[in-house]
């Protein structure tokens, strides 16, 4: 794979890609279907489905939205961190570029005007280096909305963030000669099965990004695989992890305010659980309380509008609160707002990462392992493949089962256990790092070539 940006765009192989007929059948029939989608009531549908932004997913944008700009484009909370970490960059070597952000989900903007805010006030020394992205709704994938969009905003490069590939906007992009990257290129176990299945399809719609920026080498494999030439993939790392790297100096230096009263027990951490993790957690966590009864738990669903199930179903293992609420003889804190993982991880004794214990691919193992703590996680983290090498050096460990779960709890509270914890997260984080700075220098040498 290409690990630098000098080796020239396979143009001939593009082509190849663009013009075999699985790739141009398939776009006539997607074109077909997905614009046959919206004519018969899926408009009407995705009204009632998503009532905020409107007008932005059907392509219409105001003249607040800056147009000659870099895109990029984040799906959602986890991406946006990965998007911004870019943006920072990007500000950094050309102070008067302007920068659109785009989501999807709610959650995700909201995450992106938070996450914005801070990095404003962190870059307020230097007013010319302010990020401040204007944040839009992505438009919906259909070809009258990608056209209207790019017709209005005519963006000067386009990126998008780990797992987006939508393929009318893709073409469009490479039909108008606009520059188009794929950051913190990521393929899950079942995506890449699924892409599988239209293999000679998808090599077409991924060929229509300039460059594909990986974060591992198994990543590259994964899109090599599926007919992408090797010279257009560039493994940089993970964006995330600067991202990470610049809210804990935040955090570190002060830059919040008290998150919530620990108590003087351990206080175990349960991360963007899924359906069916909860109670192993729970179970798990009633274990440790036999042994430590001034235990406490934290349990952070992956998505908040669960909180009030998961307090039921926590309700038979001691005194639960929601996290907006919570009483000072609080045992069980179920949180119920989006933007506060990071921060709770600085609390934790130990962590549990969650979408693990289920078949969702796993959470960001990353960002517990950031401060030092022990960390955990389930066998299926197909999402983050480079948790193997985090578990050989000692920065994570895997666990099967409640009593799994609480053995390792119990560990996490011993003396030799914390100092080997921290030691090994530091291995590790000392060997990443910089992908965001990587990635932006891959997209420079194109979004350079025409003057502002």
């Amino acid at each position: 794979m290409c690990n630098n940006s000098n080796n020239p765009a396979p143009v001939k192989k593009t082509q190849e890609a663009l013009e075999a007929w699985p790739y141009r059948l398939g776009m006539f029939f997607y074109r077909a279907g997905i614009s046959g989608f919206f004519a018969g009531g899926g408009l009407s549908w995705l009204k009632k489905k998503y009532k905020v932004g409107l007008e932005e997913r059907t392509g219409l944008f105001g003249p607040e939205v800056p147009r000659d700009a870099l895109w990029v484009h984040s799906v959602s909370v986890g991406e946006v961190q990965s998007a911004l970490s870019l943006i920072e960059e990007a500000k950094k070597s050309l102070k008067s570029l302007p920068c659109i952000l785009s989501t999807v989900t709610i959650t995700g903007r909201a995450m992106g005007e938070k996450l914005a805010s801070r990095q404003a006030d962190r870059m307020s020394r230097n007013p010319e280096m302010l990020c401040n992205p204007k944040m839009i709704y992505n438009p919906w994938d259909t070809p009258c909305f990608v056209k209207r969009a790019l017709d209005t905003l005519v963006p000067r490069a386009y990126v998008a963030v780990e797992t987006e590939r939508w393929p009318v906007m893709l073409a469009e992009l490479h039909a108008r000669g606009i520059p188009a990257f794929l950051v913190n290129g990521r393929l899950s176990g079942e995506s890449a099965k699924k892409l599988h299945r239209q293999r000679r399809f998808w090599r077409g719609v991924l060929c229509c990004f300039d460059r594909l920026m990986v974060r591992f080498e198994s990543d590259g494999e994964e899109f090599l695989a599926l007919g992408v030439p090797e010279e257009k993939i560039v493994v940089t790392g993970d964006c995330k992890i600067d991202a990470m790297l610049a809210r804990k100096a935040e955090l570190d230096a002060g830059g919040n305010a008290p998150r919530m009263e620990r108590g003087n027990g351990p206080l175990f951490l349960a991360g963007s659980t899924h359906p069916g993790e909860e109670r192993i957690v729970l179970e798990a966590f009633a274990e440790v309380r036999r042994a430590r009864r001034d235990a406490r738990l934290i349990i952070v669903p992956r998505n908040p509008r669960r909180a009030l199930y998961v307090v039921a179903e926590a309700l038979p293992y001691g005194k639960v609160d929601l996290f907006t609420d919570l009483r000072p003889d609080w045992d069980i804190a179920v949180v119920d707002k989006i933007g506060v993982l990071f921060e709770l991880y600085a609390d934790a004794d130990a962590a549990f990462v969650g979408g693990s214990l289920v078949s969702k691919g796993g959470q960001n193992p990353m960002e517990p392992c950031l401060f030092g703590i022990q960390v955990t996680h389930g066998p299926n983290m197909s999402d983050f493949p480079d948790t193997r090498r985090m578990d050989a050096l000692g920065a994570s460990r895997r666990v099967d089962h409640a009593g799994h779960l609480a053995e390792a709890w119990l560990l996490a509270l011993e003396r030799d256990e914390r100092i080997r914890a921290k030691q090994a997260c530091e291995r590790y984080f000392a060997s990443v790092g910089g992908a965001a700075r990587r990635s932006w220098e891959v997209i420079e040498e194109y979004i350079a070539r025409k003057p502002f």
